[in-house]
């Protein structure tokens, strides 16, 4: 019972700390009763403990999942299920392998080894075919923005190190004071614990305080038509919703609007890509903007492309049971004054809605296993490069950030690379309802702001639309589940902050230092239990 009362602990603690009603404080804590629980499994009598550890460590990762995901049951049962008890499972795999590790080596070490493995496996969670890094532990602070300031250099990995830096210098203390029962021990590691805390944090709230945004400003308006994709978006012609989105456009658009920009996919009635760009939707959007000088028009639609040639088949091209062959794109397009059409396809995908994990391998065996999530069923087709739309006189660059592509930081500097002086974010989120999970989007945009210090323009089909500045603050919103649009002014900026041009290095130093306790512990003899 002891054992299982320190698993629930930690999901709690966790649960208390994480977006958007927690207190990333309790992050801090939130590893320290599984830590004991693993530490009183791993030196006592008790038979198969890898099997306790793995049991104990699947409690605390489960409770998390289920409080702070399960969002997730409104938009397919099956999913969540998977992406729930998949993700608590991978995570307990991690602790896992650091209790069999820290059977053979010293505390610094196999604490050095733990911090690194769970750093890998953030990463992994970022870039391999079931990525589900909702809950990597840098996402955490989100809500508190002016903690973590100095993201623009670390990117998450920063906060995913300085929670465990805090937790294993408690535990740490823990341990210390059980062996030695001194108080003063307690006393001076909550102390140390306190400085590894504040110092970061101080550092922040001066780079919060002191930052300060300036130069050229770019006239947005963001559109949030709020349509329910269960039972209008995809059967609604796109001819209606042009409509719609002008009617809304008229009420906010001036002269000095720059950009107008709707949701994903709002264009819902599949166009062909091959002819998209002369169709009559475009044609107009085109006419719509003629009237406002230098109106630049940025939309979400979805688009097909039908062929009978094998040669361009790919792992995400689909097929007709006639034998005839077909990729669909959930993509962003941009309309100007400019003679040709920007055109991009999203690249990150929801794993089962727009891709199937390791198609080669798993069609053959599951057949289509896609999940209908409100009728996006399909293999989508990506891209390699992150396109950036830019204005006819080049003034005004913005990345087009389809939905999910939001939660990847270093996925996200590409747009920064390719020029983008600042971010646009399209996405539907009516797909989990009046939860967590809409909240929890926006929230994860906020990081991307202040790693990149661009201004971010955040068109929503049900909302939360609106905008954020550079150092990450949600300024002017338009609230969920309402129709509407909004005009706001953003900076633009051309620096290149560290995070950018660096990306996620910290991961880079994580698997070199990996590797390098892997290889110090299976050529020294076993170590003692104890403090080292």
């Amino acid at each position: 019972m002891r054992y299982f009362l320190l698993a629930l602990a930690s999901g709690l603690l966790f649960s208390l700390g994480w977006p958007t009603w927690g207190f990333p404080l309790f992050l801090f804590i939130g590893f320290v009763p599984l830590l004991i629980a693993e530490r009183e499994i791993r030196t006592s009598a008790k038979k198969r403990k890898g099997w306790q550890v793995l049991l104990f460590a699947y409690i605390t990762f489960l409770t998390w999942n289920i409080i702070k995901t399960n969002w997730l049951w409104y938009s397919s049962e099956f999913g969540a299920v998977f992406a729930i008890t998949v993700n608590s499972l991978l995570m307990s795999l991690v602790f896992l392998l650091y209790h069999h590790f820290a059977k053979r080596t010293t505390f610094f070490i196999s604490t050095v080894f733990l911090t690194s493995l769970w750093i890998c496996f953030e990463k992994l969670h970022l870039n391999w075919d079931f990525s589900w890094p909702w809950l990597n532990l840098g996402n955490g602070f989100s809500e508190f923005i002016s903690w973590v300031q100095w993201y623009e250099y670390t990117g998450t990995f920063g906060g995913t190190l300085w929670v465990w830096i805090v937790n294993l210098a408690l535990f740490k203390s823990y341990i210390l004071y059980k062996e030695f029962k001194q108080k003063s021990i307690l006393f001076r590691g909550s102390l140390k614990a306190s400085v590894y805390i504040l110092l970061p944090l101080i550092i922040s709230l001066w780079m919060y305080n002191s930052y300060e945004e300036g130069g050229e400003t770019v006239n947005v308006v963001v559109l949030q038509p709020n349509i329910d994709p269960y039972s209008e978006k995809y059967n609604v012609p796109n001819d209606e919703i042009a409509t719609l989105l002008f009617d809304l456009t008229e009420r906010e658009v001036t002269a000095e609007t720059d950009f107008v920009i709707a949701p994903e996919t709002v264009f819902a009635d599949n166009e062909r890509i091959e002819v998209f760009e002369e169709s009559a939707i475009t044609n107009r959007i085109r006419s719509f903007i003629n009237e406002y000088p230098h109106l630049n028009f940025l939309s979400g639609v979805s688009l097909f492309k039908v062929f009978d040639d094998r040669e361009q088949v790919t792992n995400q091209t689909n097929q007709f049971p006639n034998g005839l062959y077909y990729n669909t794109y959930n993509s962003a397009f941009m309309i100007s004054d400019k003679p040709d059409m920007d055109l991009y396809h999203k690249s990150k995908l929801v794993v089962g809605v727009e891709s199937t994990p390791y198609v080669g391998i798993i069609k053959p065996l599951l057949g289509d296993i896609m999940l209908d999530l409100g009728g996006t069923v399909a293999m989508k087709t990506t891209q390699e490069d992150r396109e950036v739309f830019k204005s006819k006189n080049g003034a005004f660059a913005t990345g087009p950030i389809i939905c999910y592509e939001s939660v990847y930081g270093e996925f996200v500097t590409g747009y920064i690379r390719n020029e983008a002086n600042f971010l646009s974010i399209i996405t539907n989120d009516a797909w989990w309802g009046e939860t967590q999970g809409h909240k929890q989007h926006l929230s994860l945009a906020k990081l991307r702001a202040v790693e990149t210090r661009r201004s971010i323009a955040r068109s929503a089909n049900t909302g939360i639309s609106g905008f954020i500045n550079q150092r990450g603050d949600v300024e002017e919103t338009l609230a969920y589940n309402t129709q509407g649009a909004l005009a706001g002014t953003l900076y633009l900026n051309d620096e290149i902050t560290f995070y950018v041009a660096y990306g996620d290095f910290l991961y880079r130093i994580a698997l070199f230092i990996l590797i390098g306790v892997i290889l110090i512990a299976f050529t020294r003899r076993r170590g003692e239990v104890g403090i080292e």
